[in-house]
Formats: structure tokens, sequence, C-alpha cells
């Protein structure tokens, strides 16, 4: 009997979870834990032997979240988290990082995490790059998903550009065949969407040329979460190919 996948994934904002890939993985009766960074002090220092062994762990998924990767000074706890997710990958374990995921993979293996010119909030369309490898996760040539930044990633050494769009050139990276960055959020679902807008409520931030208003985010319907959630089981099962051939 094959053995279950066990997915760990690492958590920043207090119920935002795993969003819709949890019942995905659940379909494929993995054995699911997390690690919630969220719950601690924010001052408080923690050991890498605190989170899992990299060895116990098959798929990490590393969410989004509100601080900045270079927040270290706030957030101690990130030093480690960058230092276990060094330790994954150095394995060539898979690994999705979702927004603030994907800078933290991207800033752990040496990559530049600063502000976005241009702050990118609601639905946006993101494009596929030309030329790729043809061994490359594949996307549609034009995908419209969620998007919630100020900050975003340089390519980490290595890395291969999937996806663009004019307002943030880098939206989505490869790295070999184990490591997906997205800076968009594939995960979200109508929930995850009303946590982020209850969260960013007294933040004045919805405004911009790139930003949709929050009234109007509230009016979104079900068939526009499906695309990135479907494009987001696709990374997951392209990934676990990948790695186990």
């Amino acid at each position: 009997m094959q053995a279950p996948l066990r997915v760990h994934y690492f958590q920043h904002i207090a119920g935002e979870g795993f969003g819709s890939c949890y019942s995905y993985l659940k379909q494929m009766q993995a054995q699911i834990s997390a690690t919630e960074f969220f719950a601690l002090p924010p001052e408080q220092n923690i050991e890498i032997e605190a989170l899992p062994r990299v060895e116990d762990v098959d798929l990490l998924i590393v969410m989004g979240g509100a601080m900045s990767v270079n927040d270290e000074a706030n957030f101690p706890w990130l030093k480690i988290e960058k230092r276990w997710i060094r330790r994954y990958l150095s394995l060539g374990k898979p690994a999705i990082g979702l927004c603030l995921g994907g800078q933290l993979i991207a800033n752990a293996l040496g990559a530049a995490v600063s502000r976005n010119p241009e702050q990118e909030r609601g639905w946006h369309d993101v494009y596929k790059v030309s030329d790729v490898p043809a061994s490359c996760f594949e996307l549609p040539d034009q995908i419209k998903v969620m998007q919630w930044h100020g900050e975003t990633f340089e390519l980490p050494k290595g890395a291969i550009r999937l996806a663009t769009n004019p307002v943030c050139t880098n939206q989505l990276y490869q790295i070999g065949n184990h490591v997906l960055g997205f800076q968009f959020h594939p995960e979200i679902t109508p929930q995850v969407l009303q946590l982020f807008l209850d969260n960013d409520a007294e933040k004045n931030i919805f405004s911009g040329a790139y930003v949709q208003a929050a009234a109007e985010l509230k009016r979104s319907t079900g068939r526009q979460f499906q695309p990135g959630n479907q494009l987001l089981n696709r990374a997951i099962d392209y990934l676990l190919a990948q790695t186990n051939t």
C-alpha cells in the first residue's frame, strides 16, 4: 500500500488556511498539517527544531500574509522559516508559494523582494510567457486571477518566469521540476476574499489604478474563483508527477 501524501503548509494569517486546495488534497487522502506562525507572539524567536523535519514532508505550501519578507525585525521567526525552506528545497522536494509564500521562497533563495510600482488588488489578468521550455508547468495564454499585493519578488537564480502582466512583471516562476512561486492567489475562495476585505477595511488601501473597490469585490461570483482554483489543482498534480518520476 502506498503511503499517504504528507502535506504541510505554513500559515501567516489567522483564518486563511489552505484555501481551495484543502478539499482537493483531502480527495487524495493526504495527511495535512500546518505551522501557524500567526499564533506566535511577533517578537518570539523559535528554533528550527520546532518545525517539522523536512524528511517528513512530501509537499510544502507556503501561504500568503500581511507582513513583508523583509520584516524580520518585527517577525523574527521569518528567518527560521526561510532557513527551513532552504533546507527543504535543497532535497529537491516539491513546494508551492502563494503571494507572500512565493516571495518567501524567492527570498530564501537569495532573490530580492521589494515594493511593486503599483499595488494590485482585485481580479486582474495574467499572461503566459512565450518560449518557456515545453517541460514547464503549462498555463493558459490568459487567465483572470485574484491579486492582493504591494510587493513582489525578483526571480531566484535558475528560475524561469512563466507568467506576467503589465502591472507586475513576475507573476509566476518555476525552479527545476519542484518549485512554483505565484505572486497572485489561485487558492482564493469567497471566504478568504472576505477575510482579506475585513482585514484591510481600516487601512484605506482601496485606491489606485489597479485596485478594485471593496464594494465591487464583494459582488464576486463563484465562477470568478474557479479558474485560479483549477490552476492550483493542476500545479499540485504537476509537481507531484514531476517529483515522483
